[in-house]
């Protein structure tokens, strides 16, 4: 045996104390899908359009080797593939269709044969598709506006461009025989103090109605509404805002409420938000980011609150019943690294909170016994998690050492330096 095998064995017999069976962990772990963002790779410039970023979204950096067509960003999300652990889908914006038959289409006429390159792709890596229409960056955002704008050929384009991607939607789903989630996010919403804050909101409402009057399988297409509090332009009022979201949701059957952890204000926490919706929800979308003093989609880290989110969906018992996707991008580092950390440490997350001993901490809680439930919070702080990682890394055949960066670096030296 070696020293990593016999490091795993103690780390086994400890958790075994607390009633955990690490192999069953590392086994289930292994089979719950996480969303990889296809935005990382080439700063959500997308394939369609030279607009640029509208709706508060903010790409900072210049580091070398961004995606420059389909086949480049194929290419960089292989790698991220080979060097993380764990079941993936990946999630598609709009703006990434692929016109393999040469003829442009413009977001209002999409079809899905447009995304047969993401399916094939998706079909080689044995992976799922997510898929979110793309309602900023076109020459269609009239004033910062969209599915709430008052000018109705700019309403009716983007109504249109919304029935296309439920189209596009389903056809995913029936292609990989999984569910698609379909995420309705929009940046609509004004600088500064608006006159009418309810108009909008109305018209957004309607707008939706009439997409998601498009045919669609509600077993296999989940669409979600996203809500998001401000963002760079639209810092005084949004559309969307969270209220907004979670009532449409809540009034429309099988639409699902999807939280975005950088898109409420900086006190706020979505792991509190997490059980709370489960309370009322069968299903819910999460997406996982960084928020630094605002929503600025740092990488996902190993950090207090993204441990704490994927706590809240493991002790809850909601694997099944939250859908995961990662969100941010960071142009400042190398792509591949970013997207790769982001996807490391959401994997860790989740790891660590399927290794801790739920049922009695949740017991101490309802007995009153806080000093105890405290002291064995921080106890199981230095549990050998880190040996388990290993071994789940093992066993889903890549690198749990830094080992992997290696690779991140050789693929920068080989592929990314050659792209000017």
């Amino acid at each position: 045996m070696n020293k990593n095998k016999q490091i795993y064995e103690y780390a086994r017999e400890q958790y075994a104390r607390l009633e955990i069976d690490t192999d069953k962990v590392i086994d289930e772990l292994a089979k719950v899908p996480v969303s990889l963002h296809c935005w990382q790779g080439d700063d959500v410039k997308g394939f369609d359009s030279d607009s640029p970023l509208s709706g508060g979204i903010q790409t900072t950096g210049n580091y070398p080797g961004a995606a420059r067509s389909p086949k480049e960003l194929f290419d960089d999300l292989r790698k991220v593939i080979e060097i993380t652990p764990g079941k993936k889908k990946i999630n598609v914006h709009a703006s990434y269709a692929v016109f393999e038959d040469g003829k442009f289409r413009n977001r209002n006429e999409l079809i899905p044969e447009d995304f047969k390159a993401w399916v094939d792709f998706a079909k080689e890596y044995n992976v799922g598709l997510d898929f979110n229409p793309t309602f900023f960056g076109h020459s269609m955002v009239k004033d910062g506006l969209t599915l709430t704008s008052p000018d109705e050929s700019v309403r009716e384009f983007w109504i249109e461009h919304g029935k296309a991607c439920v189209r596009i939607a389903n056809y995913f789903a029936s292609e990989l025989g999984e569910p698609c989630v379909l995420n309705f996010w929009i940046g609509d919403g004004f600088k500064d103090i608006p006159a009418d804050r309810l108009s909008p909101r109305l018209r957004y409402k309607d707008s939706l109605d009439k997409i998601l009057s498009e045919k669609y399988d509600p077993r296999m297409v989940k669409p979600c509404v996203e809500s998001k509090v401000f963002g760079i332009g639209v810092e005084s009022y949004t559309a969307g805002s969270s209220e907004f979201t979670l009532n449409y949701a809540a009034t429309h059957k099988g639409v699902l409420p999807l939280m975005d952890n950088g898109h409420y204000h900086p006190t706020e926490v979505v792991y509190d938000k997490i059980p709370a919706l489960l309370a009322y929800y069968d299903e819910i979308a999460l997406h996982i980011t960084r928020p630094v003093r605002w929503d600025s989609d740092h990488v996902v880290l190993f950090d207090d609150e993204t441990r704490e989110m994927a706590k809240e969906i493991v002790r809850n018992d909601a694997l099944g019943r939250v859908y995961m996707a990662l969100d941010f991008f960071d142009a400042s580092i190398n792509r591949i690294g970013a997207w790769s950390v982001g996807f490391r440490s959401w994997q860790k997350a989740l790891l660590n909170a399927m290794l801790t001993p739920n049922d009695k901490l949740k017991a101490l809680q309802e007995n009153g016994e806080f000093g105890k439930l405290m002291a064995y919070q921080e106890e199981i702080k230095t549990y050998p998690f880190g040996a388990v990682w290993d071994e789940y890394c093992d066993r889903c055949l890549v690198r749990s050492d830094f080992g992997w960066y290696d690779d991140v670096i050789s693929y920068e030296k080989e592929v990314l330096s050659k792209r000017r």
